[in-house]
């Protein structure tokens, strides 16, 4: 370890749709805040980025808008994300003076070059030295880990905000991967449409949120759930309240979680039989928020007849996968993508 690795700070980011977390070598993660910018319409000045922003989502007033920069698992508004990650990275590096920070980003697998370089470009711009991205699926294999590096192959699935990764994995490498744009973002859209279409309830992205957390399931429960929620009745434009049981939002949920089953039942017919062997033995690996959706791994294991897990701490697997990487670099060189300038 050189003269500089021990003046920089090494970090890595999982740059979510939702959710971005840091960790910061040696000391673990140190920020974990929604990937919202709220800013002033008429000046462009950001007012608030984090928890503090994502509270206003959907409360501001006429001037001030919410922001999420990231859609998809890319970056959507180049100049926010850089906010966002310029913020972020201040909060996090106590030395200013001394080496930029080396800085591992997990990227969702189905990105493009030109969405590759935005982020790269987003995080020099925020200040790092030097950026390598690394395939979000690998992240969260490392972070759980799995032995990547082994010939025998691993499946994981990470369904995160904005996009459900499903890969295999073997000798430091993903063999094939799937990468759909629907995920938790889809699963909040699908219950915001079924309470508009079945009882003309308009409610906003958190309050579908928080029903999906609350009693959001994809199997069905032992003891089904039920909570009051309120909105607004679009036939007499007057607040509504109402009560859900976790059925309705499990039919609500239902067309959203079969794109995802399907898409997982494609990545298992074109994985390769020897390995194929090894998931039957191994199982698969659920991580990422939509592991904390109740019955999620079930519904799996029903789907494919194979051992479904979901992993402890789903939420921090990829950016403690990044971490590893950090911790070992010489280990990990094969999975991590320098970005340089072209």
């Amino acid at each position: 370890m050189g003269i500089f690795d021990a003046l920089s700070n090494d970090i890595g980011i999982d740059l979510g749709t939702a959710n971005t977390l840091v960790y910061v070598r040696g000391q673990g993660i140190v920020l974990n805040e929604p990937s919202v910018v709220a800013v002033e319409k008429s000046t462009g000045k950001h007012l608030a980025i984090g928890s503090a922003a994502k509270e206003m989502t959907g409360r501001t007033p006429g001037g001030i808008v919410a922001i999420r920069p990231l859609k998809d698992g890319v970056i959507a508004d180049f100049e926010m994300s850089e906010r966002l990650i310029h913020d972020f990275l201040t909060r996090v590096v106590k030395h200013r003076f001394l080496m930029k920070p080396r800085v591992v980003i997990s990227v969702p697998s189905g990105i493009t070059e030109v969405e590759k370089r935005a982020v790269r470009d987003s995080a020099e711009n925020a200040g790092a030295r030097e950026v390598y991205l690394i395939q979000e699926p690998m992240a969260a294999a490392i972070g759980v880990g799995l032995p990547v590096e082994q010939p025998s192959g691993s499946m994981i699935i990470d369904v995160g905000g904005g996009t459900s990764e499903i890969a295999v994995i073997a000798l430091n490498g993903i063999v094939n991967d799937t990468s759909i744009r629907v995920a938790g973002d889809e699963l909040n859209e699908a219950i915001i449409m079924y309470l508009k279409k079945n009882y003309n309830l308009l409610i906003g992205e958190l309050t579908a949120e928080h029903i999906k957390i609350n009693i959001g399931s994809a199997f069905p429960l032992d003891k089904e759930l039920s909570m009051e929620i309120k909105g607004r009745d679009l036939v007499a434009g007057v607040p509504k309240n109402l009560k859900l049981s976790s059925v309705q939002v499990r039919e609500a949920l239902s067309e959203t979680i079969d794109i995802i089953v399907e898409a997982v039942r494609q990545a298992l017919e074109r994985t390769p039989p020897e390995l194929a062997s090894d998931i039957l033995e191994r199982g698969i690996i659920l991580t990422g928020g939509g592991a904390l959706l109740r019955g999620m791994d079930k519904r799996l294991r029903q789907e494919t007849n194979l051992p479904v897990n979901a992993a402890d701490d789903p939420l921090t697997c990829v950016v403690r996968g990044c971490g590893k990487v950090l911790s070992d670099f010489a280990a990990y060189a094969k999975v991590v993508e320098r970005s340089r300038k072209d």
